[in-house]
């Protein structure tokens, strides 16, 4: 496979391990957008989400809750942005599911979640929501 993580995962390529369990490993970002910025993938290839089964999620949630906890003991930031582009048009780059977690700092400069994207079309909300009671 020509994958990038797997290749991580197989030790083809070398990294900075955070944090690894059976299931996922977590590395520090070689282009880090912040101190500590870390990338968490589930040692199964996964293009995205969806591919995903109820415990790969339940084992993916456990190794980002251990993983920032051991940010948070070695760093100590006032925070953390925790994101996942899921598919190329909402920047996914590595074919391969994976998180990210952005320890911030009090002045860093960086935003919220709601900084990513813009509304730029007007839609009702009531009526989207209807959308999901049929």
């Amino acid at each position: 496979m020509d994958c990038l993580f797997c290749k991580i995962i197989n030790k083809v390529i070398p990294n900075y391990t955070v944090y690894e369990d059976d299931f996922v490993l977590a590395f520090l970002d070689i282009f880090p957008h912040a101190k500590g910025h870390t990338v968490v993938i589930p040692k199964k290839h996964f293009s995205n989400l969806s591919e995903m089964s109820e415990v790969d999620w339940q084992n993916m949630a456990t190794a980002l809750k251990n993983t920032q906890a051991k940010l948070q003991s070695v760093l100590n930031p006032d925070g953390f942005n925790i994101g996942i582009n899921d598919k190329s048009v909402a920047g996914q780059v590595v074919p391969h599911v994976h998180w990210h977690i952005f320890p911030r700092y009090e002045g860093d400069g960086g935003g919220s979640v709601h900084s990513i994207i813009k509304k730029l079309e007007s839609f009702d909300v009531k009526s989207l929501a209807d959308k999901f009671r049929a």
